[in-house]
Protein backbone atom coordinates (compact mmCIF):
# COMPACT_ATOMS: atom_id res chain seq x y z
CA UNK A 1 0.00 0.00 0.00
CA UNK A 2 1.29 3.48 -0.90
CA UNK A 3 1.33 5.74 2.15
CA UNK A 4 3.85 8.47 1.32
CA UNK A 5 3.09 11.71 -0.51
CA UNK A 6 6.72 11.69 -1.60
CA UNK A 7 6.26 8.54 -3.67
CA UNK A 8 7.22 9.44 -7.30
CA UNK A 9 3.94 8.11 -8.71
CA UNK A 10 1.86 10.06 -6.20
CA UNK A 11 3.83 13.24 -6.88
CA UNK A 12 3.22 12.78 -10.61
CA UNK A 13 -0.50 12.15 -10.19
CA UNK A 14 -1.01 15.16 -7.92
CA UNK A 15 0.23 17.39 -10.73
CA UNK A 16 -2.82 16.36 -12.79
CA UNK A 17 -4.93 18.69 -10.66
CA UNK A 18 -3.49 21.47 -12.85
CA UNK A 19 -4.45 21.99 -16.50
CA UNK A 20 -0.82 22.61 -17.51
CA UNK A 21 0.28 19.19 -16.29
CA UNK A 22 -2.76 17.47 -17.79
CA UNK A 23 -1.60 18.81 -21.15
CA UNK A 24 2.03 17.86 -20.54
CA UNK A 25 1.27 14.33 -19.36
CA UNK A 26 -1.65 13.88 -21.79
CA UNK A 27 -3.67 12.45 -18.92
CA UNK A 28 -6.47 13.59 -16.62
CA UNK A 29 -8.14 12.53 -13.38
CA UNK A 30 -11.36 10.61 -12.91
CA UNK A 31 -12.56 10.98 -9.34
CA UNK A 32 -15.19 8.92 -7.58
CA UNK A 33 -17.05 5.67 -8.11
CA UNK A 34 -19.65 7.07 -10.51
CA UNK A 35 -17.12 8.43 -13.01
CA UNK A 36 -15.05 5.26 -12.78
CA UNK A 37 -18.19 3.19 -13.48
CA UNK A 38 -19.10 5.38 -16.45
CA UNK A 39 -15.60 5.12 -17.88
CA UNK A 40 -15.83 1.34 -17.61
CA UNK A 41 -19.30 1.28 -19.15
CA UNK A 42 -18.08 3.27 -22.16
CA UNK A 43 -14.84 1.27 -22.35
CA UNK A 44 -12.71 4.35 -21.76
CA UNK A 45 -9.14 3.24 -20.96
CA UNK A 46 -7.69 3.75 -17.50
CA UNK A 47 -3.97 4.12 -16.85
CA UNK A 48 -3.53 4.11 -13.06
CA UNK A 49 -6.29 3.18 -10.61
CA UNK A 50 -5.81 4.23 -6.97
CA UNK A 51 -8.18 3.11 -4.24
CA UNK A 52 -8.27 2.77 -0.49
CA UNK A 53 -8.65 -0.66 1.15
CA UNK A 54 -12.14 0.31 2.34
CA UNK A 55 -13.24 1.18 -1.19
CA UNK A 56 -11.94 -2.15 -2.47
CA UNK A 57 -13.95 -3.95 0.20
CA UNK A 58 -17.11 -2.06 -0.77
CA UNK A 59 -16.74 -2.57 -4.53
CA UNK A 60 -15.11 -5.96 -5.16
CA UNK A 61 -17.07 -6.66 -8.35
CA UNK A 62 -16.30 -3.27 -9.91
CA UNK A 63 -12.65 -3.62 -8.94
CA UNK A 64 -12.45 -6.99 -10.71
CA UNK A 65 -13.98 -5.70 -13.94
CA UNK A 66 -11.83 -2.56 -14.24
CA UNK A 67 -9.05 -2.93 -16.79
CA UNK A 68 -6.53 -0.35 -15.57
CA UNK A 69 -2.92 -0.71 -16.72
CA UNK A 70 -1.82 -0.34 -13.11
CA UNK A 71 -3.70 -0.59 -9.80
CA UNK A 72 -2.41 0.75 -6.49
CA UNK A 73 -3.90 0.50 -3.01
CA UNK A 74 -3.31 3.80 -1.22
CA UNK A 75 -3.93 5.17 2.25
CA UNK A 76 -6.80 7.56 3.01
CA UNK A 77 -4.31 10.43 3.38
CA UNK A 78 -2.79 9.76 -0.03
CA UNK A 79 -6.21 9.47 -1.69
CA UNK A 80 -7.29 12.75 -0.09
CA UNK A 81 -4.15 14.45 -1.40
CA UNK A 82 -4.72 13.14 -4.94
CA UNK A 83 -8.38 14.19 -5.11
CA UNK A 84 -9.71 17.67 -5.77
CA UNK A 85 -12.93 17.06 -3.83
CA UNK A 86 -13.29 17.72 -0.09
CA UNK A 87 -14.65 14.27 0.75
CA UNK A 88 -13.48 11.76 -1.90
CA UNK A 89 -15.18 8.38 -1.81
CA UNK A 90 -12.01 6.30 -1.95
CA UNK A 91 -11.14 5.89 -5.61
CA UNK A 92 -9.70 7.78 -8.56
CA UNK A 93 -7.97 6.94 -11.79
CA UNK A 94 -5.92 8.56 -14.51
CA UNK A 95 -7.02 8.32 -18.10
CA UNK A 96 -5.53 9.36 -21.46
CA UNK A 97 -6.60 12.61 -23.04
CA UNK A 98 -9.47 12.02 -25.50
CA UNK A 99 -8.64 11.93 -29.20
CA UNK A 100 -9.06 15.18 -31.13
CA UNK A 101 -11.56 13.97 -33.71
CA UNK A 102 -14.18 16.39 -34.97
CA UNK A 103 -17.86 15.65 -34.26
CA UNK A 104 -20.05 15.17 -37.32
CA UNK A 105 -22.87 17.64 -38.08
CA UNK A 106 -23.88 16.60 -41.57
CA UNK A 107 -26.35 15.68 -42.92
CA UNK A 108 -28.72 16.88 -40.18
CA UNK A 109 -26.91 17.32 -36.88
CA UNK A 110 -26.78 20.18 -34.40
CA UNK A 111 -23.77 21.22 -32.35
CA UNK A 112 -22.61 23.86 -29.87
CA UNK A 113 -19.63 26.13 -30.52
CA UNK A 114 -18.45 27.69 -27.27
CA UNK A 115 -16.30 30.82 -27.18
CA UNK A 116 -14.20 31.65 -24.10
CA UNK A 117 -16.38 29.65 -21.72
CA UNK A 118 -14.65 29.93 -18.32
CA UNK A 119 -16.70 28.15 -15.68
CA UNK A 120 -16.09 24.37 -15.47
CA UNK A 121 -19.47 23.85 -13.83
CA UNK A 122 -21.17 25.52 -16.79
CA UNK A 123 -19.33 23.35 -19.29
CA UNK A 124 -20.14 20.18 -17.35
CA UNK A 125 -23.82 21.11 -17.11
CA UNK A 126 -23.85 22.01 -20.80
CA UNK A 127 -22.38 18.61 -21.69
CA UNK A 128 -25.05 16.88 -19.60
CA UNK A 129 -27.76 18.92 -21.33
CA UNK A 130 -26.34 18.26 -24.79
CA UNK A 131 -26.37 14.50 -24.24
CA UNK A 132 -29.95 14.63 -22.93
CA UNK A 133 -31.10 16.63 -25.98
CA UNK A 134 -29.11 14.49 -28.47
CA UNK A 135 -26.79 17.28 -29.63
CA UNK A 136 -24.08 15.83 -31.90
CA UNK A 137 -20.99 17.59 -30.60
CA UNK A 138 -19.30 20.53 -28.89
CA UNK A 139 -16.51 22.74 -30.26
CA UNK A 140 -14.48 24.79 -27.78
CA UNK A 141 -12.34 27.85 -28.44
CA UNK A 142 -8.72 27.38 -27.38
CA UNK A 143 -9.19 29.86 -24.50
CA UNK A 144 -12.18 28.06 -22.98
CA UNK A 145 -12.02 26.02 -19.80
CA UNK A 146 -10.16 22.71 -20.04
CA UNK A 147 -12.64 19.96 -20.95
CA UNK A 148 -10.74 17.51 -18.71
CA UNK A 149 -10.99 19.67 -15.58
CA UNK A 150 -12.21 17.55 -12.63
CA UNK A 151 -15.04 20.05 -12.07
CA UNK A 152 -16.19 19.66 -15.68
CA UNK A 153 -16.26 15.89 -15.32
CA UNK A 154 -18.19 16.01 -12.04
CA UNK A 155 -20.74 18.52 -13.35
CA UNK A 156 -21.34 16.35 -16.43
CA UNK A 157 -22.55 13.54 -14.11
CA UNK A 158 -20.85 10.91 -16.24
CA UNK A 159 -22.24 12.07 -19.60
CA UNK A 160 -18.78 13.42 -20.52
CA UNK A 161 -17.90 10.06 -22.10
CA UNK A 162 -20.86 10.29 -24.51
CA UNK A 163 -20.26 13.75 -25.97
CA UNK A 164 -17.75 14.31 -28.81
CA UNK A 165 -15.79 17.51 -28.06
CA UNK A 166 -13.08 19.29 -30.00
CA UNK A 167 -10.91 22.19 -28.78
CA UNK A 168 -10.28 24.53 -31.72
CA UNK A 169 -7.16 26.61 -32.23
CA UNK A 170 -9.27 28.99 -34.33
CA UNK A 171 -13.00 28.74 -33.64
CA UNK A 172 -13.87 31.29 -36.33
CA UNK A 173 -12.16 29.18 -39.00
CA UNK A 174 -13.97 26.08 -37.76
CA UNK A 175 -17.35 27.84 -37.92
CA UNK A 176 -16.60 29.17 -41.42
CA UNK A 177 -15.70 25.67 -42.61
CA UNK A 178 -19.06 24.29 -41.53
CA UNK A 179 -20.81 27.32 -42.99
CA UNK A 180 -19.35 26.63 -46.44
CA UNK A 181 -20.72 23.07 -46.14
CA UNK A 182 -24.26 24.39 -45.72
CA UNK A 183 -24.52 24.32 -41.94
CA UNK A 184 -26.72 27.08 -40.50
CA UNK A 185 -24.79 29.16 -37.94
CA UNK A 186 -26.99 30.57 -35.17
CA UNK A 187 -25.74 33.09 -32.60
CA UNK A 188 -27.40 34.00 -29.33
CA UNK A 189 -27.75 37.76 -28.93
CA UNK A 190 -29.74 39.79 -26.40
CA UNK A 191 -30.51 42.52 -28.97
CA UNK A 192 -31.96 40.27 -31.66
CA UNK A 193 -35.70 40.66 -32.38
CA UNK A 194 -35.97 36.99 -33.41
CA UNK A 195 -36.98 34.55 -30.65
CA UNK A 196 -35.16 31.22 -30.76
CA UNK A 197 -38.33 29.19 -31.40
CA UNK A 198 -38.88 30.94 -34.76
CA UNK A 199 -35.76 29.38 -36.28
CA UNK A 200 -35.94 26.30 -38.49
CA UNK A 201 -33.95 23.84 -36.42
CA UNK A 202 -34.60 20.90 -38.72
CA UNK A 203 -31.56 21.76 -40.84
CA UNK A 204 -27.94 21.14 -39.78
CA UNK A 205 -27.01 23.92 -37.36
CA UNK A 206 -24.14 25.16 -35.23
CA UNK A 207 -25.21 27.17 -32.17
CA UNK A 208 -22.75 29.81 -30.97
CA UNK A 209 -22.61 30.49 -27.23
CA UNK A 210 -20.27 33.00 -25.64
CA UNK A 211 -18.41 33.92 -22.49
CA UNK A 212 -20.45 34.08 -19.27
CA UNK A 213 -19.83 37.79 -18.82
CA UNK A 214 -19.03 39.26 -22.24
CA UNK A 215 -21.05 37.00 -24.54
CA UNK A 216 -19.90 36.35 -28.10
CA UNK A 217 -17.17 38.35 -29.78
CA UNK A 218 -18.24 40.76 -32.54
CA UNK A 219 -16.42 38.60 -35.10
CA UNK A 220 -18.49 35.52 -34.34
CA UNK A 221 -21.72 37.50 -34.10
CA UNK A 222 -21.14 38.96 -37.56
CA UNK A 223 -20.40 35.51 -38.93
CA UNK A 224 -23.78 34.08 -37.91
CA UNK A 225 -26.46 33.42 -40.51
CA UNK A 226 -29.11 34.02 -37.86
CA UNK A 227 -29.06 35.88 -34.54
CA UNK A 228 -31.67 34.82 -31.98
CA UNK A 229 -32.70 35.91 -28.53
CA UNK A 230 -34.20 34.16 -25.53
CA UNK A 231 -36.86 36.61 -24.30
CA UNK A 232 -36.49 37.26 -20.56
CA UNK A 233 -37.94 39.64 -18.01
CA UNK A 234 -36.53 43.19 -18.10
CA UNK A 235 -35.73 42.66 -14.42
CA UNK A 236 -33.10 40.04 -15.37
CA UNK A 237 -29.84 40.97 -17.05
CA UNK A 238 -29.16 37.63 -18.74
CA UNK A 239 -29.39 33.86 -18.45
CA UNK A 240 -26.72 31.45 -17.32
CA UNK A 241 -25.06 30.04 -20.46
CA UNK A 242 -25.90 26.43 -19.55
CA UNK A 243 -29.57 27.36 -19.06
CA UNK A 244 -29.59 29.17 -22.41
CA UNK A 245 -28.05 26.11 -24.05
CA UNK A 246 -30.74 23.90 -22.52
CA UNK A 247 -33.58 26.04 -23.89
CA UNK A 248 -32.08 26.04 -27.38
CA UNK A 249 -31.24 22.34 -27.35
CA UNK A 250 -34.70 21.24 -26.31
CA UNK A 251 -36.36 23.54 -28.85
CA UNK A 252 -34.24 21.73 -31.46
CA UNK A 253 -35.46 18.41 -30.08
CA UNK A 254 -39.10 19.59 -29.97
CA UNK A 255 -39.09 20.73 -33.61
CA UNK A 256 -37.43 17.57 -34.83
CA UNK A 257 -39.87 15.34 -33.01
CA UNK A 258 -42.92 17.41 -33.94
Amino acid sequence: MLTSLQNPLIKQLRKLQQAKHRRLQQQFLLEGTHLIEEASRHQYPLHVLCHTPAWGDRHPQLLRQLQAQRTEVVSEDVLNALATTVNPDGVLATAPQPPSSSPQLLPSGVGFALERLQDPGNLGTLIRTAVAAEIQGIWLSHDSVDRTSPKVLRASAGTWFQMPMLPCENLITTVQTYQTQGVQVVATCLDSPLPYWNVNWKQPSLILLGNEGAGLSPQLLELADVQVTIPISPNAESLNVAIAAALLAFEVKRQRQG
